[in-house]
């Protein structure tokens, strides 16, 4: 199986005494977003990481891509706060202090490092882009102007939702020991499945199976938590994945598991953290499609598969996928790649929601019909913001 990224899966579950400890410690109000993200590094989701990113650490993520160890890296994990809330609690450098999320204590930090950074810098290294209209751009600039690095132990999760899918990395590689397989296929998605990720999906498991000619399997990873206005809720994307996996694909062939984090929408550097997490689950292998993590026109359709060139050493193995169309010419769903003709339908997020959104059953060629009838059964299947 797949080492985790660095080596070794990290744990930092916190104990019995150090819930009963946390309540004397001063404290820090944070997001969700933030809580769920000492969940993902407490289960070893975030491996190698251990905590909160150091200044040494988010300087090189940002100007290199890379840890200062060099291993790959491209998402800043961060703590953020105010001056006013380290000056309240008199909180400094070497403290334990409590991070709170709604009155409920999600973690301890042991604080090692207490700095700033410029969030345009921050921004275009990451995003490409310091415009505010880019969803990841205002993100980051409601978030405080402090950052605080160190270790972290996890004690309360403060998004209990979908439980059942809830698989933290330990489980996802004992489930794929024990089912055999030797090859995992990962994808990542933030919407409900219409018959071009069906394919993208079935492609891939095909390929790589009889590439291998070894038991494979595949790991739908939908990210649960806060996206933009006009997705889908993630209740919606849990039921139509539900319904697609019991009506469309074989027995014990596909595994349903949630990551609890937010969508950053920031192209292909995305592209490569999902990459990394995915491998942490224990998957070999690692889906990118056209604009993937993309937002807006900030990024060419295929910089997602561009940029894997320069992570040589990701281990995780990316299977790049083209767009899939409807080809009524065909008779069938084709790729871009293999189909020289105009008459198709192509898999549209903007006109599966506009169809939704009226009460209007998407066809079957663009929706699997029980798929579409799953989502329609919601009121309002999409985020409102």
């Amino acid at each position: 199986m797949i080492k985790p990224h660095g080596g070794k899966l990290v744990s930092r579950i916190g104990s019995i005494k150090d819930r009963e400890d946390a309540g004397e410690l001063p404290t820090i109000e944070a997001s969700r977003e933030v809580a769920v993200d000492i969940e993902n590094i407490a289960h070893g989701l975030y491996s190698p990481l251990q905590g909160f990113m150091m200044e040494e650490e988010l300087t090189s993520v940002i100007e290199r891509g890379r840890l200062p160890n060099d291993l790959p890296w491209t998402i800043p994990i961060v703590l953020d706060t105010t001056k006013e809330q380290l000056v309240n609690e008199e909180i400094t450098e070497g403290d334990s202090v409590a991070i709170l999320h709604h009155g409920v204590i999600a973690g301890v930090i042991e604080i090692e490092d207490i700095y700033s950074y410029g969030k345009k810098e921050y921004c275009k290294s990451v995003f490409g882009t310091d415009d505010m209209a880019h969803p990841g751009v205002a993100s980051v600039f409601k978030r405080g102007d402090i950052f605080i690095g160190g270790k972290i132990k996890f004690l309360r999760s403060v998004d209990e939702r979908f439980s059942r899918y809830d698989y933290k990395p330990t489980q996802t590689r004992e489930y794929f020991r024990k089912n055999g397989w030797k090859y995992v296929v990962g994808f990542q998605t933030r919407n409900a499945p219409h018959v071009g990720h069906e394919c993208v999906q079935k492609t891939a498991l095909e390929s790589l199976k009889i590439q291998t000619n070894e038991r494979t399997g595949l790991f739908i990873n939908p990210v649960i938590g806060k996206k933009k206005k006009g997705d889908f809720r993630d209740d919606v994307i849990i039921q139509a994945y539900e319904v697609l996996i019991r009506e469309y694909f074989p027995p014990n062939l596909v595994l349903l598991g949630i990551w609890k984090t937010e969508m950053r929408y920031a192209g292909p550097k995305e592209a490569i953290f999902h990459a990394i997490v995915r491998k942490n689950f224990g998957c070999t292998h690692f889906i990118v499609g056209r604009d993937h993590a993309g937002v807006g026109d900030y990024y060419s359709p295929y910089a997602a598969h561009e940029i894997f060139r320069e992570y040589p050493d990701l281990e995780i193995q990316p299977v790049f996928v083209r767009s899939f169309n409807y080809c009524k010419k065909c008779f069938g769903v084709v790729s871009e790649l293999v189909c020289p003709h105009s008459q198709n339908f192509k898999f549209s997020g903007t006109l599966i929601r506009e169809m939704i959104m009226s009460k209007k059953k998407p066809p079957g060629e663009i929706m699997r019909p029980e798929v579409a009838e799953s989502i329609l059964q919601f009121d309002n299947p999409f985020v409102e913001g």
